[in-house]
């Protein structure tokens, strides 16, 4: 579990066959073999390391999922070590299971922010809300606002500073992961058991819906 809250910007030292081999710094402080260690946001498990260099397996679900398959020798990437229980609760709730990628359409500057926009799949957009969390390459976010496609955030001199979005232009790719929660509750209002099928269904039937979740600011 992470919380979006990125700890330092790694660097690609290789990607060879299903490993990738990265070089950080302030991670090695509290790092073991096994941990996991989000990397642009996925959740990889540390298989070896060594003077501030670890190597991580890749599966074909990863790089068909993610935009870990883009990267290349030199390329920056955002690291966040597993959430630890002593720590402050920063950013939200976040897996590092990534739903999927998005594409940077712009990137305004407004005051002293960067207004990012990045359009993705309508199966993704169901799950952003406005003024709700979302994780971008592993960044815990707040969403500005929503088009049919796309949604738009505001990028503080901090985050821009801090993670690999200082380095992106429009065009690329980011890992996107949905607030867990808005997922869990469409399996919960979606999934019918097989005493569904009785003939009880009708008066075992829930009287809430997504209109009435939406209604009641859900």
């Amino acid at each position: 579990m992470f919380t979006g809250i990125v700890e330092e910007i790694g660097t690609v030292k290789s990607v060879q066959s299903k490993v990738i081999i990265i070089e950080a710094n302030k991670i090695f402080d509290d790092l073991h073999l096994g941990d996991s260690v989000a990397v642009n946001g996925t959740c990889l498990t540390v298989s070896s390391f060594n003077n501030k260099i670890f190597n991580a397996d890749i599966t074909q679900e990863t790089l068909n999922r993610t935009n870990l398959g883009s990267l290349k020798n030199g390329s920056k990437v955002n690291l966040e070590r597993a959430m630890s229980l002593q720590g402050r609760f920063g950013g939200h709730i976040v897996s590092g299971h990534i739903d999927g990628v998005g594409t940077i359409k712009s990137m305004k500057k407004d005051d002293n922010a960067i207004i990012l926009t990045v359009e993705v799949a309508k199966s993704l957009m169901k799950y952003i809300v406005e003024k709700g969390s979302i994780t971008v390459d592993g960044i815990s976010l707040t969403v500005a606002s929503l088009t049919d496609n796309t949604f738009s955030i505001a990028v503080i001199p901090h985050t821009l500073k801090e993670t690999v979005l200082y380095y992106k232009k429009e065009g690329d790719r980011v890992n996107i992961e949905n607030d867990i929660i808005g997922k869990y509750v469409e399996r919960l209002l979606t999934f019918r058991d097989d005493d569904s099928k009785s003939n009880n269904h009708e008066n075992n039937k829930s009287d809430i819906t997504m209109e009435f979740l939406l209604k009641n600011g859900f």
